[in-house]
């Protein structure tokens, strides 16, 4: 397929993408310009409708249905850690009338056992790419090609690196409307057991943190959640108690381990953020009193039902600051609460959240602030 073919197959599509249920704005879009240019850098590998594709960090869909709509491929694998992309996608399957054409799958072998070829958004971080990267060395057809993308201004020769230890050749190819893609081929069997999850020993909270690539900080304890963790002795005791945007499961640990008669939920819209949490609670011995749930912002949980949330919100959408995925928590909060329920939260202090908590939740105090950071305590009103 030429350009120009190519183009007039995929800017229709692109156009009735959205975003939802994630956070949606004017300056928010459902695929960019690197989702263009790893199809068309994966057009010429596509000889057969039948060859065995799979997608990697499609964030909206944009790569799968791209390949279903122009590439002519009749069937696509996709792997999305985000639980509001794999809505999303389905959502745009529909709308664009090619559901049922692919299957959505957890990285691993059922993802990549066989697959010729795989498109990938580059992530943002390193221990993602080379969880990514091992898998497909590992589980791959011999002889597939990974087509690795981004934004020229978020990629390192870092991702390179990474890449060859999978891969006997990592070729840039030419950027262009400021993406790149990088062509890897020639796998390199992985001849050791993969890596993930991580597996650390926390001296300081005398825990055992596990987590998976795509987790933000990986085994490390990032310092606001520290900052909130100093002032447990002052969160009050729940019947049942959220970690809300949970990672590696850190908040929800600690608060098991102070609270015995607790019930505790951890959730995060992550499915490595779930799975290290989960690895993380049953490396030390709470699987039995911590639930760990994939959903975006408790959107199965029912109203009232909590009495105690913990929150360390992301000021990050994708590459873009936006205050959105905050605000989106602090209402889910406010629906799950209890009336006298309490949200304690953590957030850069520049941020100044403090009138919105009170608008969303109820009555907010200043509990603790440092140099960075700001912690506030809000009371669910009847």
């Amino acid at each position: 397929m030429t350009p120009p073919d190519l183009e007039a197959s995929l800017q229709p599509l692109f156009e009735t993408l959205r975003r939802f249920p994630d956070v949606e704005a004017d300056n928010l879009q459902a695929y960019d310009a690197t989702d263009r240019l790893l199809l068309e850098t994966a057009a010429p590998f596509i000889a057969d409708p039948r060859l065995q594709l799979a997608v990697v960090g499609d964030r909206y869909g944009a790569l799968a249905l791209g390949a279903l709509a122009a590439l002519g491929v009749e069937r696509v694998r996709v792997a999305q850690d985000l639980y509001t992309g794999r809505l999303a996608l389905r959502r745009n399957a529909e709308a664009s009338g090619l559901s049922g054409r692919f299957d959505q799958l957890e990285l691993g072998a059922g993802l990549l056992d066989g697959v010729q070829l795989v498109i990938m958004q580059l992530p943002k971080s390193l221990g993602e790419l080379e969880e990514v990267s091992d898998a497909v060395a590992r589980f791959a057809a011999p002889g597939a090609v990974l087509l690795a993308g981004g934004r020229v201004k978020h990629m390192s020769l870092g991702m390179n690196t990474v890449l060859e230890r999978n891969f006997e050749t990592v070729q840039p190819q030419l950027a262009q409307r400021k993406s790149r893609v990088l062509l890897a081929t020639g796998l390199r069997r992985p001849a050791t057991p993969p890596t993930f999850p991580a597996s650390t020993h926390n001296e300081e909270l005398g825990i055992t943190v596990r987590a998976h690539g795509a987790v933000f900080s990986g085994t490390k304890l990032d310092i606001g959640t520290r900052f909130l963790l100093g002032f447990m002795d002052k969160i009050p005791d729940a019947r049942h108690a959220v970690d809300l945007g949970c990672g590696t499961g850190i908040l929800a640990a600690m608060y098991a381990k102070s609270r015995p008669n607790a019930r505790v939920t951890a959730t995060d819209q992550s499915a490595a953020a779930v799975a290290s949490a989960k690895a993380t609670t049953e490396a030390n011995g709470l699987g039995e009193r911590i639930t760990v749930v994939q959903d975006d912002a408790m959107s199965g949980f029912e109203p009232g039902s909590a009495d105690l949330v913990l929150l360390n919100p992301p000021f990050h959408l994708g590459a873009s600051v936006h205050a959105g995925a905050a605000m989106k928590m602090f209402e889910a909060a406010a629906r799950v609460l209890a009336p006298g329920g309490e949200l304690w939260t953590v957030y850069n202090s520049h941020l100044q959240y403090r009138l919105a908590l009170e608008r969303l939740i109820g009555p907010t105090t200043e509990v603790g602030r440092n140099p960075k950071f700001t912690v506030t305590r809000s009371v669910k009103r009847d």
